[in-house]
């Protein structure tokens, strides 16, 4: 399955913004089913669209105003421009935020500094289908985000970012609310955070996965992650009212087995988020930041509560 969206791109001619229009024409007219063309000059990369072209050139004057002069003057220098290891569905959401005019423009690719091809809208539609419809079969069914699966291929990616922060998002006390409220409302609890979690994280600049029971993830491409966790831990917990009846919720704890096997009153369900950045430390592969991620956890889980923890912050708790 296709993701990057270099992969799908496809070679187009390459002008200089000094070509001149006559040239241009001559080079649609051999080509009907040329779409476009990437204008590379000293500035960067720019795009001329065929039916803008014969716009332009169609109008009254434009074709004794044009056909001698460079293709610079008709040129659109705000072309969408992305880097050939950008996620095929983050590229469908800029290229539907453009202009209403640009919107059926070629997305141009780039591999480094040079120039690589260019993806068409209908090209880009089609593959964000096919990755949809594989990332179906990758879901978590309770909740519908993506499962392991991506989650990896998520954590591959995140390495080759200058920043990011990867949030290690979980229940305490999950397990003794199941056994106090049974499985149909500890289900509708999990989705009843993972639709919190959207709120927050369900943006094209961040990753939202579900591990599996009360375990998910989350991923941004920076380090301004603490703000996001305050809010998100706030919300639980009014959240989480919800899901206990008056007297629990009065006495703040549920009557259950703790690890000794005694009945014992067991504290509400919190949550704890376990960050790891790359503000001081580098990472070579997900394993190093999954072992980082398990000894930041264990911090969390040290302290009753919800809280955050973090590899540049750690021990900092934000109660309700």
């Amino acid at each position: 399955m296709f993701t990057q969206i270099g992969e799908i791109a496809e070679p187009i001619p390459v002008v200089l913004p000094e070509t001149k229009c006559d040239a241009l024409y001559q080079l649609f007219k051999s080509n009907p089913n040329l779409e476009g063309v990437a204008v590379e000059g000293k500035k960067g990369i720019s795009l001329m669209m065929r039916t803008r072209f014969f716009q332009q050139i169609g109008s009254q004057y434009g074709y004794n105003l044009y056909m001698g002069r460079p293709v610079k003057l008709l040129m659109n220098v705000n072309a969408l421009v992305v880097d050939y290891s950008e996620q095929i569905t983050d590229v469908s959401v800029a290229a539907m935020k453009r202009e209403e005019a640009d919107l059926y423009d070629l997305v141009l690719v780039t591999s480094g500094d040079r120039f690589h091809g260019a993806v068409s809208i209908r090209r880009l539609l089609l593959a964000v289908a096919d990755v949809r419809a594989e990332m179906a079969i990758f879901m978590n069914p309770l909740t519908g985000l993506p499962g392991n699966r991506i989650i990896d291929d998520r954590l591959v990616q995140v390495l080759k970012q200058d920043q990011f922060s990867v949030l290690y998002i979980d229940l305490d006390q999950f397990k003794s609310y199941n056994d106090s409220y049974g499985f149909k409302l500890g289900d509708e609890l999990i989705q009843a955070t993972a639709t919190l979690l959207r709120e927050h994280f369900g943006v094209a600049e961040a990753f939202l996965g579900h591990i599996g029971g009360d375990d998910f993830i989350a991923i941004l491409n920076h380090h301004q992650y603490k703000r996001i966790c305050e809010e998100v831990i706030s919300q639980f917990e009014e959240l989480k009212k919800n899901f206990y009846n008056e007297q629990d919720w009065n006495n703040q704890y549920v009557m259950g087995e703790g690890r000794s096997g005694l009945n014992r009153p067991i504290p509400l369900v919190s949550v704890s988020i376990a960050v790891v950045t790359n503000l001081y430390q580098r990472y070579e592969n997900i394993n190093q930041i999954i072992d980082e991620a398990t000894r930041v956890k264990k911090s969390c889980k040290s302290i009753n509560g919800s809280i955050i923890c973090s590899n540049d912050m750690e021990g900092e708790a934000v109660r309700a």
